[in-house]
């Protein structure tokens, strides 16, 4: 099953040109998250590829601004688990919470993210989210790129687990 949903993501989401990342990595490959994530059956077998990977004992899931919100809110629905919406800083009015959702205060999160490159925003989030009183020790991604997030996250006590890396999809077509 992850061969095909491997090839049904490539060929939905894979780019070639000239592209800055968030990391500010220069490439030629692209895989556009947003192109899997508006297309609610991709989305939805994403999600149900992801469910065994959830850790047990997980509590929470918590789906990083912006890509990650469509992942948890998917795999949320899979799994049964609630989640929280992770901003990338807390917003000056309303709530003025980083964490929207559930509470993740005392409880088990895992971090969701669609792709993961470096890893920056993860390590970020989850030291304010850990600040917040959750327990996290792994993220949870649909593409890893294999450009050092693990590596990252592994600094700081995370272990990335990745339904796809970026070889998985090259060589799903």
């Amino acid at each position: 099953m992850t061969n095909d949903l491997a090839h049904r993501i490539q060929a939905v989401s894979h780019l070639t040109g000239r592209f800055t990342l968030r990391s500010g990595i220069e490439t030629t490959e692209y895989f556009d998250k947003y192109r899997f994530e508006a297309d609610p059956v991709l989305l939805e077998a994403i999600a149900e590829a992801m469910v065994p990977l959830v850790p047990a004992g997980t509590e929470v899931l918590a789906g990083l601004e912006m890509g990650g919100i469509p992942v948890v809110t998917a795999l949320s629905r899979a799994t049964g688990l609630p989640a929280a919406f992770v901003r990338k800083a807390a917003k000056p009015y309303g709530t003025c919470r980083l964490a929207e959702g559930a509470d993740i205060t005392g409880r088990r999160v895992t971090v969701v993210e669609d792709v993961v490159t470096s890893g920056g925003q993860i390590v970020l989030s989850v030291n304010e989210l850990r600040q917040l009183g959750a327990t996290i020790d792994t993220a949870l991604c649909a593409i890893d790129r294999d450009q050092g997030g693990p590596q990252a996250l592994a600094a700081i006590g995370l272990d990335l687990v990745a339904l796809l890396r970026a070889d998985e999809l090259r060589n799903a077509l």
